[in-house]
Order: structure tokens, then C-alpha cells, then sequence
């Protein structure tokens, strides 16, 4: 393997100069292919298609299917010009087999209607629709041509992603230019003969010239899907810079130094002796490992995940304990004020018996509460609960060991720096834990968190009730209404959770206060309480201690409750509109019931008609309670950017890969990282410039 560094230093340059040096791109051009994120020629090579058009054929007009994007070939038959509404322009277009497909144009130039007229041969580009009398296509791409025989193109048409001002067409004629000086694989190639012949890894070279122009007899299919091999080729190197790029930002955090936290195991053993349970034996292994992390002196990134109510708080706790007994303080930090005040509460009933300070700092802790939060931390006060106010400026750790973050895919990659920063101190940072109540796919873990160790917690503790699923549509919600309320008489007590698709606290907080007032009238005899996120704190936390408390009958409530709410006697669950949400959010909520010994149920509400994938969702929901299988099929639903929250933190971003689709890739990517970064680090290094460049973001996260 040791042959790949002895090559020309010419591999080193190949595809690295700017695209001003191909012919034809001048500043204007460079600025708009910079907007993509293309700036040297390399760049382009890399810059894969969307989808493709196959115009290498025709297909007649009698074969026209609704949905299809094809091309066809025609004589006009009529022309019609209309200003009824609007301006509109109807051309028909008819072929050997008697068939007429209507051409319908809404923006049109008087010399696009001067080129047709009626007897021209027109060779027509577009999606097939059902039109009020017939199929039509709206607004195709169309060009005159002489007669029939006109010749075809002879490879199916990419097209690109682009930008405002740099058309398909030009940007085809500059990647044909970048194309023309692709090397051989001798020079291209970046991952030893040794590594790829066992995989049945094609040549890089074979795989880009087949994704950017794929001959006629290629299987449009497969490409469609993304599953032809030259695609697949592309597909696990980029998976494996994505792999590499993690690998080395673990290695990189890991050369800091951390402090050893071994602590005596006083405040440890007094915990679990005042607990009313006993630990899982799940959660006592978790606890074991993250402990072993603590007591070595490089900093601990583990990841703890489990399922709704498996007991990663106890986890954190321990740990927690472990760095006070140390002499060390811990942050924990959450992304909603209900969930750090859930934080607050368990972390205060369990360690202020210990003798330890629990301070809470938040966005909302203001004047003389918030001084005297500031200069406790600054003091030493070992335990510090809140939320993003923990990173801003002004909030000074004195001795800060261990950071805890709960639902990491909420928060940037930055974000997690800004609080661990806070602890830096004489060339040492603190350790991290990072917890989610969103338990992630294994193949996802494998790649999007490879930067961090993974714990799962795979065990509900005992004494946990399944709950019934049930899909019904918003028709028989006066039927919903008289369940909640036979439920509630018998001494049980419900959530009703109102969801909007806007991303708007407000329009949320409007649609809970009118189901708020619904709930009301139609249930007289019961107690209706109301929480949303425009709330103020102490009213929010007086609502859920009234819910807690078995003083109030029924919640409404936005997803603000969607994690860190326990009330053992909630056994009915209401989400409205439940085909707007995701398969872990929706998990998420339901988890809130069937945590005592009683049956739960949970009803998703909604509205028809369902899309497709809305009803696959609900059916999984149906179907199974298993948070690890949800999450699997969450992410074959909905892609990873969805699933981790990244569309806002920035994390994933693939040209070609795709987690769920290529997970079969992810162990081979795995050994091959791992050979790589062992015996081979230079050409690892050209891997992720090749394919991450300028963008490698968070590179000493």
C-alpha cells in the first residue's frame, strides 16, 4: 500500500487551480460558480447531477402516462391564443397515432408565437399532466426541428443544482470543460488498489465520466435512485470523507488534555441508596462505561441514547456526582426551558439531600436572581442547570469537569464548543456527555457521530405499560372528546397536543387556547389547563405541578411538552394533526404516557387526505413501540437532515451519499477510514479536501 505516496507530485495539483484558468470563465462567471461553492476545477468534477432527462429517445404520443418526464415529437395541429384570465398560450400537438397533446404556455413572447405556426415540426421536453380535456404539458422545453429522423442526443441529459443567472446550459459547457482535464486513475485515484479490490470498488475516473454524462443504454432507473454502481463508487468515498473528517476531529479534541475524574463514591453510594428504584442493568453499564471515560485524563465524547423513559437522567446524575466528588463543577445543559426546569427539579430532589447547590441560570433569570446565579458559578457552586444562557458571555466556571448536553441534535456543533470552552483552563477542557431521548439508527450513529462514542441504554425499567395506537380521522373527534371524558371520570388524566407546520410559537399558542377553549365547553365537569411556549415560565410551571399534582384532568399543550414531562397517572394521549410531524416527535410525545401501571392509549388525530408517506408514518405508529425500529424508518422517510435537526445546524450534506440508502456502505467505510488514518494520513488529508475544501467547517470541534 505504501507504493500510493511515491507518485508524482503532480497528483498533489491535479483539478486544484481556479476556474478562471478554463476557457470561457471570466470574474462574472467565477462569482456565480462561487455561489455553489465551485472554485477550483476539481470542484466540478464533483458537482453531480440531480436527476437526469433521457432525451436519447421519443416516446409516441399514445404511450403518454400522467407523471412521466419524456420526450415527444409532434406536428401542430391548432394554435390558440386566450386573454380570458390571463394571458395563455394552447398549442396542439398531434403524431402518427391520431393522439393530441396539449402545449399549454402562461409566459410567452410575441416571437415565440410568430415561431409556430400551424404544420411545424416542434421535439417537445416535459412532465406529463391530466389537463381539464386531455394530457398537456405546461411549459415544456421545445425546440423546431426540420422533419422526422431529426438526430437524438446520444447521452441522457444531467441537471445540475445551480444558482439566479447561471443556466443549465452554461453550467453543462463549463463541467464538459473541467471534464476535458480529468486525469487518469493513476493520478485521480486517492484509495490504494489494496482497499478497493476487495469491495468491488469500480475506477473513480470510469464512475464520474458515467454520473455526468451516462450513454444511452444506461439504466435510468438505478440512476433515478441513485444505486448504479458509478454512483455507489462516489457514494462511499464521499461517505468515507464524511467518516474521516469526524475521525480526525475526535483525535484532534483528544489531544487536549482533560482532569482524571475518579472520585471516592460517598455521594454515589447515597444517591442510588435514596432512590425508590433500582437501576436497570442497562443503565448500570452505561454508567460503568461513561465512568471509565471520566477516569482517563483525555476528554470523554460519549453519547448516551435510549428510548422514552429508559432513564438517562440517572446516568447523567452519576456521572455528575462522580465530578463533584472530584472537586470539580458540572454544566448540564438543555434546549427548552421545560426541559432544563424538568432537569432542575430531579437534579434539586436528588442532590440538595446530598448536601450540593443546584443553580439555575436561563434566559429568563434576570437582574438580582441572575447576579447572584453568576457569581454562585463563579464560586464554585458544583452543579449549574439551564439552557443556551449557559454560553453567553459573563457566565465564568471556576472548576468546570464535565458538561452534559441533552438533545444534542438541537443545538450546532459550536453550540456544544462555546459551553465546553467555558471549562478550558491551563491547556485542559472538560469532558462531554451528550444524551438523546431520540434514539439513533445505528448506520447513522456509525457516520454522523463518529466523532463520539455511542451508549445505549436498551432496557425499559420494569413496571412500564405498552400503549395502544390508534389512527382517527378529525371527522369523529366528538368521539375522541367523550373518551377523554370517560377516562378522566374513572380518575385518569389526558394530554390533548395541538401541532401546526409553521415554525411559529405564536400560531401555535393561537391553535392551543382555541382547542383550550373547546376542551372547556365541551367538558364542563373537568379541570382544562393550558400550557405553550409564549407562556411565562411560572405559569407554565404551575400548570404542569397542577397536572402533576392530579389537580387538573386535562393538559393542552403545544410540543413544548414533548420531552422531560413525567406524570405516572397520564394515560391518554391526543396529538392533533399528528400526519404533520415526524416519526421520532411523535414517538417523543407518546412517550409521555404509559409510564404508570395503568393501560395507555394514544390517538393521532388527523386530517385527510394523507399523503403516501404521512400514512406510512402513522401505520409505523400503529405498528410498533420499538424507538430503535421508529427511528430506522424515520430516517428511510425522512433523511438524516430531518431526523438529526442538521437542515439548522449545518452537520449533513451530501452530493450523492444518502445514510438510509447507502447504509449497506457504512462498515466497509469504516475499516477503509480506519486503514487510512493509520497508514495513510497525507492521502486522507487530499480525501476531505477533495471533497469538503474550503467548507470543512468546525475543525476543532
Amino acid at each position: 500500500m505504501s507504493t500510493v505516496s511515491s507518485r508524482a507530485p503532480a497528483a498533489l495539483d491535479a483539478g486544484t487551480q481556479p476556474l478562471t484558468t478554463l476557457k470561457g470563465v471570466g470574474p462574472a462567471l467565477a462569482v456565480s460558480l462561487g455561489k455553489l461553492g465551485l472554485e477550483r476545477v476539481q470542484d466540478l468534477w464533483f458537482h453531480l447531477p440531480l436527476r437526469y432527462e433521457d432525451r436519447t429517445r421519443l416516446v409516441p404520443l399514445a404511450e403518454l402516462k400522467v407523471g412521466d418526464r419524456v420526450q415527444v415529437e409532434g406536428v401542430i395541429e391548432a394554435i390558440d391564443r386566450g386573454f380570458r384570465y390571463r394571458p395563455q398560450l394552447k398549442v396542439a400537438l398531434g403524431d402518427d397515432s391520431h393522439v393530441t397533446l396539449l402545449l399549454r404556455f402562461f409566459h410567452f413572447r410575441r416571437a415565440q408565437v410568430e415561431q409556430m405556426a400551424v404544420g411545424s415540426r416542434l421535439r417537445c421536453y416535459g412532465e406529463v399532466r391530466q389537463g381539464p380535456t386531455g394530457l398537456e404539458m405546461v411549459h415544456p422545453q421545445y425546440e423546431r426541428i426540420s422533419g422526422p429522423g431529426t438526430p437524438l442526443d446520444g447521452t441522457l441529459t444531467p441537471i445540475y443544482p445551480t444558482t439566479d443567472g447561471l443556466g443549465q446550459k452554461r453550467l453543462g459547457s463549463v463541467i464538459d470543460k473541467a471534464l476535458a482535464q480529468l486525469p487518469g486513475d493513476d493520478v485521480l485515484e486517492l484509495l490504494p488498489p489494496a482497499l478497493r479490490a476487495p469491495l468491488g470498488l469500480g475506477s473513480l475516473r470510469e464512475a464520474l465520466l458515467t454520473v455526468h454524462r451516462p450513454p444511452a443504454g444506461a439504466d435510468l432507473q438505478r440512476l433515478a435512485r441513485n444505486q448504479h454502481p458509478a454512483q455507489q463508487r462516489l457514494a462511499f468515498e464521499e461517505l468515507l470523507t464524511q467518516h474521516l473528517t469526524l475521525r480526525r476531529l475526535r483525535e484532534r479534541v483528544r489531544r487536549y488534555r482533560a482532569p482524571p475524574l475518579v472520585g471516592d463514591g460517598r455521594l454515589r453510594q447515597r444517591f442510588l441508596a435514596d432512590l425508590p428504584f433500582t437501576p436497570t442493568g442497562a443503565q448500570s453499564r452505561v454508567a460503568e462505561e461513561v465512568a471509565a471515560d471520566l477516569h482517563h485524563d483525555h476528554p470523554m465524547l460519549r453519547l448516551v441514547q435510549g428510548d422514552v423513559g429508559s432513564g438517562k437522567t440517572v446516568v447523567a446524575a452519576l456521572a455528575a456526582l462522580n465530578a463533584v466528588e472530584s472537586g470539580f463543577q458540572i454544566a448540564l445543559m438543555a434546549p427548552t426551558e421545560l426541559l432544563a426546569e424538568q432537569h432542575l427539579r430531579n437534579f434539586r430532589d436528588w442532590f440538595e439531600p446530598l448536601g450540593l447547590e443546584v443553580v439555575w441560570l436561563a434566559g429568563k433569570v434576570q437582574g438580582r436572581a441572575r447576579k447572584a446565579a453568576l457569581e454562585a458559578v463563579a464560586g464554585g457552586a458544583p452543579v449549574v442547570v439551564g439552557t443556551h444562557a449557559l454560553m453567553q458571555e459573563g457566565v465564568m466556571f471556576a472548576r468546570l469537569g464535565l458538561v452534559i448536553v441533552d438533545e444534542q441534535h438541537r443545538f450546532g456543533v459550536h453550540q456544544r464548543l462555546a459551553l465546553r470552552d467555558k471549562g478550558r483552563q491551563a491547556g485542559e477542557v472538560p469532558h462531554q456527555l451528550v444524551l438523546t431521548a431520540t434514539p439513533i439508527p445505528r448506520t447513522l450513529a456509525m457516520s454522523a457521530y463518529a466523532d463520539l462514542d455511542v451508549s445505549s441504554i436498551d432496557e425499559l425499567p420494569p413496571g412500564r405499560t405498552p400503549v395502544q395506537t390508534v389512527v382517527v380521522s378529525n371527522a369523529r373527534r366528538g368521539e375522541v372528546v367523550e373518551r377523554i371524558r370517560a377516562a378522566c371520570l374513572e380518575g385518569r388524566q389526558a394530554y390533548w397536543v395541538c401541532t401546526l407546520i409553521e415554525e411559529s410559537e405564536q400560531l401555535e399558542a393561537q391553535a392551543a387556547e382555541v382547542a383550550h377553549a373547546e376542551l372547556q365547553a365541551a367538558l364542563p365537569e373537568l379541570a382544562v389547563a393550558l400550557v405553550h411556549g409564549r407562556m411565562k415560565a411560572a405559569e407554565k410551571q404551575a400548570a404542569m405541578d397542577a397536572f402533576k399534582a392530579g389537580e387538573i384532568a386535562v393538559l393542552v399543550a403545544t410540543t413544548v411538552i414533548e420531552v422531560g414531562v413525567d406524570v405516572p397517572n397520564a394515560s391518554l394521549m391526543i396529538i392533533e394533526n399528528a400526519e404533520r410531524l415526524g416519526l421520532s416527535q411523535l414517538h417523543q410525545l407518546r412517550g409521555r404516557v404509559g409510564r404508570g401501571a395503568v393501560a395507555s392509549s394514544c390517538v393521532l388525530l388527523y386530517r385527510p387526505p394523507l399523503s403516501q408517506m404521512a400514512r406510512e408514518r402513522l401505520q409505523v405508529m400503529r405498528d410498533t413501540g420499538d424507538g430503535f425500529r421508529i427511528a430506522e424508518k424515520d430516517l428511510e422517510l425522512r433523511g438524516p437532515g430531518e431526523v438529526l435537526g442538521t437542515r439548522q445546524t449545518g452537520q449533513m450534506s451530501f452530493r450523492v451519499a444518502d445514510l438510509a440508502r447507502d447504509a449497506h456502505l457504512m462498515p466497509a467505510v469504516q475499516e477503509v477510514g480506519e486503514v487510512l488514518l493509520a497508514e495513510h494520513e497525507a492521502l486522507a488529508e487530499r480525501l476531505v479536501r477533495r471533497w469538503v475544501g474550503g467548507a470543512a467547517r468546525y475543525a476543532d470541534a
